[in-house]
């Protein structure tokens, strides 16, 4: 049984907590760029409050990449949502609680149809999302001729509330955010069906051959992205004002780095909610450092798409790589190996992955 001080110190390890030790170095980094506007509560407060909507977009994208399933259209979704949620409310004159619940509707919809596609037809996910995104916005561009929906309605309780609302200049969004996170968690940890998710995502043929409903699983899982991200829209409208045609447009790259960077944390090598949480704030730091820095517009995509990259490389390697080097080291001073030798551990492991 480990003692208590060797515990502690594998939780707050570099490879176990990494990318917390990056956020710091980034708050310092801008604390110092940025002394007069950077570290104030103010910033701390636009960081949790202006990336909530990000976060639970990064959410959404957890459960199918915990199963090996991409879902690409969620931020058509969102986009979707967020414009239905305007044109009811504004257009037919419907109440804010029917016209969220018209427009979760079809945020279910989508998911069903994800899930039909991909698990019944047998869709490459990566191609059959894509695809109904492209579906999804064309809807969109129909119901709104690429225009923002605006009107009183919008800006009016109790449908303003849902995203405006705040306590100490902290809004709902954020207390939304920990609640998806805290309930995502609850399941993938602590619950059969978690394990049998995490166990579809290594090896699907063994889970299957153990059991495990696959196919439902991965239908399950493109349901709650659709409709997590249908609520991300809900909620942007509601910040906003508006349904915008585009809203979910700037969240896809970021949601993707966010769980990507949260796969390397807490749990390295799953895809994991609390890691996604830490990896949106890291992401949501360093983009609002570099506004505040008054840097390039290009700034921001560069910063996400470069963390992006690091994560993937980590994700993808981290587990491989220290093993291939020990064996070549190992081979300089061992005698060759007959031809036609294989090893296994020099075999780089999926993100996310395990060796057979």
């Amino acid at each position: 049984m480990t003692s208590v001080p060797t515990r502690v110190k594998a939780t707050l390890s570099f490879r176990n907590i990494g990318a917390v030790y990056v956020w710091l170095m980034i708050v310092v980094l801008f604390s110092v760029w940025a002394p007069d506007t950077f570290p104030t509560v103010l910033t701390v407060k636009q960081v949790l409050n202006g990336n909530a909507v990000a976060g639970l977009v990064a959410l959404s994208v957890v459960p199918p990449l915990a199963a090996r399933v991409f879902d690409l259209s969620v931020a058509y979704t969102m986009s979707l949502t967020s414009v239905l949620t305007a044109h009811f409310l504004v257009s037919t004159g419907l109440g804010p609680f029917t016209a969220i619940a018209l427009a979760m509707a079809a945020a279910l919809l989508v998911g069903v149809v994800n899930a039909l596609v991909v698990v019944v037809l047998r869709v490459d996910s990566f191609i059959a999302t894509l695809a109904t995104g492209a579906l999804i916005q064309s809807l969109i561009t129909m119901v709104t001729n690429d225009s923002s929906i605006t009107g009183v309605q919008l800006l009016a309780k109790p449908f303003a509330s849902i995203a405006q609302l705040d306590a100490g200049g902290i809004t709902l969004p954020v207390l939304y955010l920990l609640l998806a996170a805290l309930v995502i968690w609850f399941v993938l940890e602590h619950t059969a069906t978690g394990r049998r998710l995490y166990a579809t995502g290594f090896n699907a043929d063994a889970a299957r051959l153990q059991g495990v409903r696959t196919d439902r699983l991965r239908f399950l899982t493109l349901v709650t992205s659709a409709l997590l991200s249908g609520f991300a829209g809900v909620v942007f409208a509601s910040s906003v004002g508006s349904g915008s045609p585009t809203a979910g447009s700037p969240y896809l790259l970021s949601a993707y780095a966010a769980a990507f960077v949260g796969a390397t944390q807490l749990r390295a090598g799953r895809f994991n909610a609390w890691g996604t949480v830490i990896a949106v704030l890291l992401l949501g730091t360093g983009i609002t450092g570099l506004g505040l820095a008054t840097s390039a517009q290009w700034a921001a995509s560069l910063f996400t798409g470069s963390v992006l990259i690091v994560a993937l490389v980590l994700t993808g390697g981290r587990i491989a790589l220290p093993t291939v080097l020990r064996r070549r080291a190992g081979k300089l001073s061992a005698p060759e190996e007959p031809e036609g030798s294989t090893d296994d551990e020099s075999r780089p492991v999926p993100a996310g992955g395990t060796r057979a």
